[in-house]
């Protein structure tokens, strides 16, 4: 998944400013920090997979471009809205968590931490149907593998 998720970013990686929610070992991140992101913020609760993220982003020399958050989602972006916009926010909630990736998705959508060019990518169920908008966020393609699906999303601006 990871390498068909960056497969189809290409190169607008690099220099971007990356989110990575339930970042697990951070993995996804870890990736985008490599392929020549400039930055990347980790969000995960859970404290051992965190440690792990510290661990990972001191092994791979990333300290200065990583940044580590704890915290709960969707509650620990509440904390973010003095931070820039993220040009990529990847969200791969706990198996199952569909609800808790739509509530997270909700919370992109109605802020700004999302830049005005910026894409989501949720990975979840191929089974869950998903809405085509969350506030300003506008689906655009669903990409399939096996019983997994990560569907993008982009910034809708309306016209003034």
């Amino acid at each position: 998944m990871r390498e068909a998720l960056f497969d189809i970013l290409g190169p607008a990686i690099v220099g971007g400013r990356v989110l990575d929610l339930f970042a697990g070992t951070g993995a996804v991140g870890l990736e985008a920090l490599s392929r020549g992101a400039a930055a990347c913020l980790f969000i995960e609760s859970a404290p051992i997979a965190a440690a792990l993220i510290r661990t990972n982003l001191k092994s791979c020399r990333f300290e200065d471009r990583g940044e580590l958050r704890s915290g709960s989602l969707p509650e620990a972006l509440d904390v973010l809205e003095h931070r820039p916009d993220f040009d990529f926010v990847f969200l791969d909630p706990p198996y199952g968590g569909g609800d808790l990736g739509f509530a997270v998705l909700e919370r992109l959508g109605s802020g700004k931490l999302v830049a005005p060019e910026g894409r989501v990518a949720f990975e979840h169920r191929k089974s869950h149907e998903i809405p085509s908008e969350f506030g300003r966020l506008r689906h655009r393609r669903t990409a399939r593998y096996g019983d997994s699906e990560i569907s993008f999303f982009t910034v809708f601006e309306p016209r003034s």
